[in-house]
Parts: C-alpha cells; structure tokens; sequence
C-alpha cells in the first residue's frame, strides 16, 4: 500500500527507473498540489535530482477532463519555442503501473506568488515590475507558437472558438442553474451577437494567470504551468481572463483576485493591456468584449460550484452558509454586463 495517495510507489518507482534518463531509484513523493485539479507530486531520487509527476485526481470521472497525454503532448511541443516550460521527461499511459494515465517532467525552481507578503518577501519592487512585463511577454509568446512546428496544429478546431465556447458554457448554466439570473441571459445574448472577427487561431492557455506561472529571483518568468484546458483559439481570450484575475496596486479591488500583485512595482490592468498590445502587435479595441466573456464565463463556472454545494457536496450546509458563492455568480454576470457597456 503506497504512504502516498495517488500513488503506487514500487510500481511507479519501476516505471521511472525504466523510463525517464538518469533518475536512480529509491524515490520519495510528496504532494505538490492536490484537490480537485489534476495531482502534483515531487519525486526526490537517490541522487536527490527533483522531478514532478502530474496525474488525474483521485475518483475522477471525466477523462476528457483530465487528459494527461494531452497535457504532456503541449508541454512536448513547446520544449523548443519561447515559451519556458518544464522538460517533458516521459508519459505513462499504461493504467497497470498507476490505475491513471500520469506524466513526468523536471522541476524547476522558482516562486508561484499568490499573496502580497510572498511577493515583497521574495520579489524586489524592480523584480515586480519585470514579473508583470515578462508575464505579459510571455503570454504573447505563446500566442506566437508556430503550430505545425510544434506538432500542435491538430490539437482542436481553430475556427469558432468565442461561439463554441458561449454555447458550451451556457449549456452548463441551463444544466445546472439554481434560480433565474436574467443578467447571465442578457449577456449570453449580446456575446454571441457581438463576436469580433475571429484572426488566426492561436494557442490559448485556458488559465494563464500570475499563480499559474513561475518566476525567478530577478521577476521573470522561469516556467508556464497548468496547461490541462489548454485549446486553439482567439488570444485575446487570454488577455480577457487575465485582466479578471489581476488587480494591480492602483486597481479596485477584486473578489476574483489573490492579493500578490497589489503590492508596490506590480503592473495595473490598463498597463498590461497596453503591453501586451506592443508585444503582439494586436488590435485592443475589443477588449472590454473579452473581459465580459471572462466574467460571463466565471459566472457560469461559479453558478456550478455553487449547485453543486448545495447540493450536498460539502456535507449538510445551511442554504445561507454558501451565499458568499451565490453573491460572487451575480457579482460576476454584473461585471460582464458592465463591461459590455465599454464597447465601441
């Protein structure tokens, strides 16, 4: 019986001494990050070299949630781009060695910040204004990606992306909606009513956010992570989610955001805007568009949390004890209304 959950230590021990170069058994695992999202593990060899191990969560269902040869397949094709990511070092497919496809890359050092103390703590305030510049560059970077030179081109669809996406997420609202909201209908409406032109599909993160990257000493950012939703698509769907998920030192205040880049030297959200515009090279003047889809698609997201709590998933709760949940999907189907104002 494994010490560790989520792993069959003598099973996968054998498949690393086997399969990933220079890695000298015995090996020792420690959870990374856990919870609902796909399973983090540091593996520590004999020799003391660092790995990470990545693998679905315990009971999951959906494998199309959780595709591990998906994650790794991205992470392989951008080994030799601009994009810094982990060294891809192996994939296991075979469910005998660990009841779950799992994949293992290099560890690389550095800061994920998601607070303000850890960031004044670890970041000067020039390294803080270098994270915000290299995060955004970074992000453009991505969006540059040659696909068919990283063997990415077939990864999905490319054309349709925004509508594909609003009925996607929509359908989840209808599923799973636990009382009338008319702002998520209006917004609905008006999103696929108002689709940009669509330019060339691009790589699109999913998640790309400062806690969802690694950063140096100096502030710059030494690896791109979480790349499990990952897609082709519109890159300004990116811009649109990161603005969400930022608040800057001069910002108002957010319930989506972690307090990190609140401190002094951060980027404010109109800053990276205009940086990622001349690092790309793109065309904002739909942006508030897809800060609205962001919020819309939050609110989507959010409304599915919050039935499923109440319906039991965090054991018997008092209806008013999960308001906070309920007040953040209404908060956010008010922002991406409010945002759709900002369009020309």
């Amino acid at each position: 019986m494994s010490a560790v959950q989520g792993i069959d230590e003598a099973a996968v021990s054998e498949w690393l001494r086997a399969n990933v170069g220079g890695a000298v058994g015995p090996f020792t695992f420690d959870v990374i990050a856990g919870g609902h999202s796909n399973l983090t593990f540091r593996v520590t060899d004999a020799d003391g070299t660092h790995f990470v191990l990545r693998r679905p969560p315990l009971g999951h269902v959906l494998a199309s949630a959780h595709d591990m040869g998906r994650e790794h397949r991205i992470i392989s094709g951008l080994q030799h781009s601009a994009v810094p990511v982990p060294p891809a070092l192996g994939f296991c497919d075979d469910l005998s060695v660990n009841g779950s496809p799992f994949y293992v890359m290099g560890f690389v050092e550095g800061h994920v910040l998601r607070d303000r103390a850890v960031a004044e703590a670890v970041l000067t305030h020039d390294a803080r204004r270098v994270a915000s510049e290299s995060l955004v560059d970074t992000m453009a970077a991505i969006h540059t990606v040659d696909l068919h030179a990283a063997g990415l081109d077939t990864l999905s669809r490319h054309e349709g992306y925004i509508a594909r996406q609003l009925k996607r997420w929509y359908g989840q609202w209808n599923q799973q909606q636990t009382r009338p909201l008319p702002a998520v209908d209006r917004v609905h409406d008006e999103l696929l009513r108002r689709i940009p032109e669509q330019g060339p599909a691009t790589i699109v993160h999913g998640d790309y956010r400062l806690d969802n990257c690694m950063v140096g000493n100096d502030g710059r950012v030494v690896a791109v992570l979480d790349w499990e939703i990952c897609t082709l698509g519109d890159p300004l769907a990116d811009l649109g989610l990161l603005q969400v998920y930022w608040t800057g030192p001069n910002d108002p205040a957010s319930a989506w955001t972690g307090s990190a880049t609140t401190a002094p030297g951060f980027y404010d959200r109109a800053e990276l805007a205009e940086r990622y515009a001349q690092a790309s090279g793109r065309d904002l003047s739909h942006l508030p568009f897809y800060v609205s889809f962001a919020y819309w698609k939050l609110a989507c997201i959010l409304e599915g949390v919050y039935a499923r709590y109440l319906g039991g998933a965090l054991g018997a709760r008092d209806a008013t004890e999960l308001d906070p949940f309920k007040l953040q999907v209404e908060a956010a189907a008010a922002a991406a209304e409010q945002m759709l104002e900002q369009l020309p």
